[in-house]
């Protein structure tokens, strides 16, 4: 409903500001320019999104303080003028006066309410580009206030005229349209905010998704959704052609995502708040209950226009799930058709294939086990990188994971066979990083597992708790130790690899000098090659158990390769 109200409010924003040219027009010249004028401005709106807001933001906060002083100085004009105690309406008894006297007539007449409204439903929907208490210190004192203002006023007014005056319709026209069109670009930009939630939380089919902002990391662009919009939007706003049931169907979108984060917050008020189950149904009895009335009110035009936001959450709602079905499945039969641990024993430990110098970075849905497509690779390729890496990207229903805890790493198998697990957890808030520097991260934090004796140690940068997953012991491992690592002495890292080769050789192991430094891994390649034992600063540090090769001959060239 969130993403039907992406598609609602920009066009009732644009319409409705745009449709006050009728009053300046000749009677039916006003269609002709009205709606070629608003699919105009919502083409610019959305064509100018993959720009990022942080490039035109600067001008949105003026231009909402210049609307929010004019209608609030406006409504305080018309109370002093016209009808100073309308005041009054604020109390809840005029409320319930109204309903008693219209009955059936006023209960309807809720439905059109709703429009005062519109936008608060998703105040805090995209917290990617403000915090919880800039919202609320914004709302409170600037927002609300002046929404109270402008809504007496204009009640003081129209009880003595009807339409506003000519001195100050034209500038008031222009700074609406403005601020429609900054409104609109809120709800645009908290949608990507929830499509990317979705997506990270396997609810949603993954898009493209871009970050427009190297300073804020909420600033997003999601190119598909954009377009899917903005279409779905020019044909609301050409099918519709009127206000009337363009508010029909943004209001039952309002109303419905409030009632839904209600029955949300209840929940949140007993399991994560912890607070008493009482205190969980007087909230949603209160809210719940004025919801509920509005809710009904909206959903009697359901014919009305108000169809349209229940079509698109039931289209929306649908393709969730349908992709976490598929995604589900997909899950059960990889994990049904994985490997089992028996049948990698039952190789030597080069897997009766070729094992060249490199770091094999193999990407699988399962956090256990070894997947199914692991047994094609090794009888149909010829050879195979002599450090195998099984990484699963797991994202967890939390918002942020700390850097400290994002890597799990485990061994499959013998240390000889050289083959690891690393999982990369991302909570739902976090930016799934791809580049030069998570391949750094991810590589290093399985070198320090190997140099902490895998999963022995409780040391160097390894958190107390461990995780029992099948036979691999699965290890936290900071990923923060790491550039310390790498700027480490040389002296020190010789020294730290005499001190293992000895080891080793009385295992029966014989320790290959790389020829000359290799460079560092790009985030291109599948392989990430690594040095023996001489070191170069500013490069990960790789454990010398890397550069060594068991005592078992291997057929071609590998036999004399240092990986």
């Amino acid at each position: 409903m969130v993403i039907g109200d992406g598609v609602l409010t920009p066009a009732i924003s644009v319409f409705s500001a745009v449709s006050g040219l009728e009053l300046s027009m000749e009677k039916g010249h006003h269609k002709y320019v009205e709606l070629p004028l608003a699919c105009f401005i919502l083409v610019c709106l959305f064509a100018l999104q993959h720009y990022g807001t942080h490039r035109v933001g600067f001008i949105f906060a003026p231009i909402v303080i210049a609307w929010l002083l004019c209608i609030s100085m406006i409504g305080v004009y018309n109370i002093v003028k016209w009808e100073p105690h309308v005041y009054q309406a604020l109390s809840p008894y005029y409320m319930y006066k109204f309903l008693k006297k219209t009955q059936r007539g006023g209960w309807m007449s809720l439905g059109g309410i709703l429009l005062c409204v519109t936008g608060s439903e998703a105040m805090f929907a995209d917290l990617g580009h403000f915090n919880q208490l800039s919202i609320q210190i914004a709302f409170t004192c600037m927002v609300y206030p002046s929404l109270i203002l402008a809504y007496m006023g204009q009640a003081a007014y129209l009880s003595k005229h009807h339409i506003l005056e000519e001195v100050i319709r034209w500038p008031v026209l222009a700074i609406a349209i403005l601020a429609a069109v900054v409104g609109s670009q809120a709800v645009i930009t908290g949608t990507f905010s929830m499509i990317k939630q979705c997506t990270s939380l396997g609810c949603f089919p993954r898009v493209k998704i871009v970050h427009t902002s190297a300073q804020v990391h909420g600033q997003i662009y999601i190119p598909e959704i954009n377009w899917i919009l903005m279409i779905l939007c020019l044909a609301v706003t050409i099918g519709f052609r009127d206000t009337k049931h363009l508010g029909n169907a943004s209001g039952l979108a309002v109303i419905t995502v409030m009632l839904v984060t209600t029955c949300l917050m209840s929940l949140v008020i007993v399991l994560c708040w912890h607070k008493s189950i009482f205190l969980a149904i007087g909230f949603i009895v209160f809210f719940g209950t004025i919801e509920a009335l509005y809710f009904s009110a909206a959903l009697i035009k359901f014919r009305e226009g108000a169809w349209v936001p229940i079509v698109l959450a039931f289209v929306f709602m649908m393709v969730m799930c349908i992709w976490h079905y598929g995604t589900i499945k997909k899950y059960e039969f990889d994990l049904q058709n994985k490997v089992s641990i028996n049948w990698l024993l039952g190789l030597s430990p080069n897997l009766g294939i070729v094992r060249v110098r490199g770091i094999g970075l193999i990407h699988t849905e399962l956090d256990s086990g070894i997947p199914a497509i692991f047994s094609h690779f090794v009888t149909n390729l010829p050879a195979f990188h002599q450090v195998l890496i099984f990484m699963c990207i797991k994202n967890v229903p939390i918002p942020h994971v700390s850097p400290d805890e994002r890597f799990l790493v485990g061994r499959i198998g013998p240390k000889e066979y050289r083959i690891y697990r690393c999982i990369v957890r991302y909570g739902y808030h976090d930016v799934q990083m791809d580049d030069q520097e998570f391949e750094k991260d991810l590589v290093c934090s399985v070198a320090e597992f190997i140099r902490s004796g895998g999963g022995a140690s409780k040391t160097n940068g390894l958190t107390p708790g461990v995780v029992d997953r099948d036979e691999e012991r699965m290890t936290v491992v900071a990923s923060g130790r790491m550039r310390m690592m790498e700027d480490e002495d040389l002296g020190g890292a010789a020294a730290s690899e005499s001190t293992v080769g000895p080891s080793r050789a009385a295992r029966g192991e014989r320790e290959i000098q790389s020829p000359s430094p290799t460079p560092t891994p790009t985030p291109t390649a599948t392989t990430a090659p690594a040095t023996g034992s001489s070191r170069t600063r500013g490069r990960p540090a790789w454990p010398s158990s890397w550069a060594t090769a068991t005592s078992r001959p291997r057929p071609g060239p590998a036999s004399s390769g240092g990986w």
